[in-house]
């Protein structure tokens, strides 16, 4: 579960007419992941042939286009069987035929969205003029004796407008009032004074409202054709919708044909980065598990009608950043690994952390969050909406589990802590102790965090990084020696000699290290060695220290449900019980969010961030496509 799977690296040598056979049944299996890498062997070139590759996606993107328009049937892989390059052709031009059909029903819909957008447009507009029953037109026209304007002026402004406009031989008629605004038409004759007119009007906060074009009528006229215009658009839209239905069921056995064939042939496109060839012989290169090989050359045997040939070995140490990891395959752990993901991927020999992530994942977040009844609520909503989480759902259902029973640990039922008796205590009781136990949590989490990272560089063959690097070997010794002389210290009053020792003797051999292998002058050396030392000691104290957040939000968890209950108390009947229960609601939404925030902070940056490199490669073999739409 900790170490990853053993990759081999397998060629396959085939007659160029089995490669789509081949890679069929590579995709089959779903234990082969591509090497695109460019052979050894020079003899050995890429595909000159490439017709197939061409009517595949040709075909599958006119697939897809025509499932815009017509719902696509899933392919029929109940029977195996390889595709040639007649069939794939044949099958690309039908969908050619058919794709020129929707196409053009396609832009019919087109054409309909945008008569029904620009009606939209008009409406909007229309909507500034809706209680002005005149002849639009008549506004928009040239007038030689008379000023014109349509605008929006803010309510309170409305009244100081109209006495300054009848001072200056103007009329302000009022109209329409929408939210803090007043929609208004201001006459007056023309020429009498325009540039202190429009001085005037920006002083009252005056915004012209365009005229818009196409609409010349008065607005009722307009409503009535802009209603008779959707009618005739929902009706063509029903026609051309009706006519596609039928189409679709005519083409729905060719279409699931098509499916099936780009499904099949999918595979040998898929695998033609690495395929390599000589002559009349093929040669494709990846990785397979190797627990998994004896399966694939089973099913080679099974499958193939001519004589092949499969090689594999080890990886070598230099293409190790090339072998893909095989990612954890377990339904409880299936979504801790997307989290652990989202940091990055493990290289090839390292230890894969979803294991230990879950775990520990689980126990800061129960530590933090332990009530019976908080828990019962998180992984209650997680089974009700299980189908809405997917996957996830497990997630949420252990954290609850996790919850649960630091609940009945603490004693607490909904932050009532008479309704149980603890096993333990509760965190608010003795929260010396709880900050104790953080700080002695922090210490094992880093330690474990320590050793991971000198296992996984001793498995990547590195031996003086495992040693001699960040959270190495040295630094794990003075930072043991720092922890038991810090004990020792609060124990007996003397730091102990003994961890003197270590600790000053690991810092000298890790700036002796840095100074051997840093190319500067000695003025330089000595100020990044002198950092470099200091920031080894602030760092190990500063993340043994963050870990006292795992004390803190379990006595915080407490105390917000004191305050909750407390402020019950003060209420009659009906404001205890919804104080209770609304109370209860905060927090378990406020903390819910802040622990899992905190706990993944912990994980990624003190513990990810010391053992886990995260630039690996996800293991990602050729698989048959099950699903028209599947990616």
């Amino acid at each position: 579960m900790l170490t990853p799977q053993p990759m081999k690296h397998v060629r396959l040598l085939v007659l160029q007419e089995d490669l789509p056979q081949a890679s069929l049944v590579l995709a089959e299996t779903e234990r082969f992941h591509p090497d695109p890498r460019q052979p050894e062997e020079q003899r050995l070139t890429p595909l000159a042939d490439s017709r197939y590759q061409r009517e595949y996606q040709q075909g599958r993107s006119r697939f897809e286009k025509i499932g815009q328009v017509v719902p696509l049937p899933e392919p029929d892989l109940s029977e195996i069987r390889a595709v040639g390059l007649d069939e794939l052709t044949e099958t690309n031009t039908w969908l050619g035929q058919a794709w020129s059909f929707c196409l053009e029903h396609q832009e019919g819909f087109r054409e309909l969205d945008e008569a029904e957008r620009l009606l939209d447009e008009q409406e909007a507009a229309l909507a500034n003029f809706a209680e002005l029953n005149v002849d639009l037109s008549a506004l928009r026209a040239e007038k030689r004796f008379l000023d014109l304007r349509v605008g929006v002026v803010p309510r309170e402004n409305v009244a100081r407008l109209e006495g300054a406009l009848r001072l200056a031989g103007y009329m302000l008629l009022k109209y329409r009032e929408q939210d803090e605004n007043a929609h208004v038409v201001i006459l007056g004759p023309a020429g009498l004074n325009p540039s202190e007119l429009t001085s005037l009007l920006a002083s009252a906060g005056f915004t012209a409202v365009p005229l818009p074009h196409g609409l010349d009528e008065s607005p009722g006229a307009i409503q009535a054709e802009q209603r008779a215009e959707r009618q005739r658009i929902a009706r063509e839209r029903a026609e051309l919708a009706e006519e596609v239905d039928e189409c679709a069921t005519l083409m729905h056995d060719k279409l699931a044909h098509a499916a099936t064939v780009l499904a099949l042939a999918e595979p040998f496109v898929t695998m033609d980065p690495a395929i390599r060839s000589a002559g009349h012989l093929a040669c494709i290169a990846g990785w397979v598990p190797s627990r998994d090989l004896p399966r694939v050359e089973h099913r080679l045997q099974a499958e193939m009608s001519h004589p092949f040939s499969l090689e594999s070995r080890r990886p070598r140490e230099d293409e190790r950043p090339l072998v893909p990891t095989v990612p954890v395959k377990s339904r409880l752990l299936e979504p801790f690994a997307m989290l652990v993901k989202q940091y990055g991927i493990p290289r090839y020999g390292e230890i894969d952390p979803t294991l230990l992530f879950t775990i520990t994942f689980l126990l800061m977040f129960g530590t933090m969050f332990g009530d019976v009844g908080h828990g019962g609520v998180l992984a209650l909503l997680a089974w009700i909406f299980r189908r809405k989480l997917g996957r996830f759902y497990v997630f949420g259902l252990l954290a609850g589990v996790s919850s649960i029973f630091f609940g009945f640990v603490f004693g607490s039922v909904f932050g009532y802590k008479d309704l149980l008796p603890a096993l333990w205590m509760s965190p608010l009781y003795n929260p010396i102790l709880m900050l104790q136990l953080a700080l002695g949590w922090g210490v094992l989490f880093l330690t474990l965090a320590c050793v991971l990272t000198i296992y996984n560089r001793f498995a990547i063959r590195a031996p003086m990084a495992a040693v001699f690097g960040p959270h190495g070997v040295v630094n794990l010794i003075f930072y043991l020696g720092l922890i038991w002389g810090g004990v020792s210290l609060a124990l007996t009053g003397q730091f102990g000699l003994v961890q003197a020792i270590l600790v000053i003797g690991a810092l000298a051999a890790l700036a002796g290290y840095n100074w051997l292998h840093m190319q500067a002058p000695i003025a330089e050396k000595v100020l990044v060695v002198l950092i470099e030392t200091l920031e080894t000691v602030i760092g190990y104290l500063s993340n043994t220290l963050s870990f006292l957040r795992v004390a803190a939000f379990s006595i915080n968890h407490v105390a917000l449900m004191i305050a909750v209950l407390t402020l019950a108390g003060m209420m009659g009947t009906v404001g205890h019980v919804l104080m209770v229960i609304f109370g209860n609601i905060f927090v378990i939404v406020l903390e819910g969010v802040i622990v899992t925030i905190q706990v993944m902070r912990l994980q990624y940056f003190e513990g990810f961030s010391r053992y886990f490199s995260a630039d690996g490669r996800e293991f990602a073999p050729v698989r048959l496509r099950r699903g028209a739409r599947a990616a």
